[in-house]
């Protein structure tokens, strides 16, 4: 794989957020800062922010000092991305970069993710969720952790494909969780619980039948 100087990704970070670039490789990167974390083989996770990311690869930038190793598999979560993984073939001041591990499938639902991504800060005062937003009337629901933990939580608001659930509770990013009947993965933290993404799209009538 040939190489980029280390000064490529510096100017990159350095550029407008959510602005599509020329990439050298078979992808387009778009620069994006994105909070998640990844974790490492040796199964230490730390926070971090992405950089920029295509269909390909992608650069990352730890929040605190972390010294991954070329070579070394990774897997990160970040926020309307969800789960990615790879591995680290090369390292710059203050990050890494890596080259994704994924199906011909899941690069195309990458891509289409990016484009929305790339494209939503051109939409002025525009919904910045992919879908229609529904706030509960009542939103009491049971979740089931990963750990076969139930509580009871609060539906904030739901779509056809995500919700932000209202608890105290915080499962690390990239977990697996199950509101009601509904399998999703949990893709961010906010200040009264965290946001799901279901791993099956939903009926928006069924949704407005039991939560609207």
């Amino acid at each position: 794989m040939s190489g980029i100087p280390t000064t490529t990704f510096a100017r990159r970070s350095q550029g407008l957020l959510t602005r599509v670039v020329p990439d050298r490789r078979r992808h387009k990167r778009i620069a994006v800062e994105l909070l998640g974390r990844f974790m490492r083989e040796n199964k230490q996770e730390h926070a971090c922010k992405l950089i920029d990311i295509s269909a390909g690869g992608a650069a990352v930038r730890p929040m605190s000092t972390v010294a991954v190793e070329i070579g070394e598999r990774v897997v990160a979560f970040f926020d309307h991305i969800g789960g990615i993984e790879g591995t680290v073939v090369r390292t710059f001041e203050g990050g890494f970069a890596f080259k994704l591990a994924a199906t011909q499938h899941k690069r195309e639902k990458l891509a289409a993710t990016l484009t929305w991504l790339a494209n939503r800060a051109e939409l002025d005062g525009a919904e910045e969720r992919r879908h229609e937003r529904i706030i509960p009337k009542g939103g009491r629901q049971q979740l089931q952790l990963a750990e076969g933990i139930i509580l009871e939580c609060q539906v904030l608001d739901i779509s056809v494909s995500g919700a932000s659930i209202g608890t105290p509770a915080r499962p690390e990013l990239g977990t697996e969780v199950t509101l009601g009947k509904l399998r999703a993965r949990v893709v961010r933290h906010h200040a009264q619980g965290f946001g799901v993404q279901f791993i099956d799209s939903q009926n928006q009538t069924a949704l407005r039948r039991q939560f609207g």
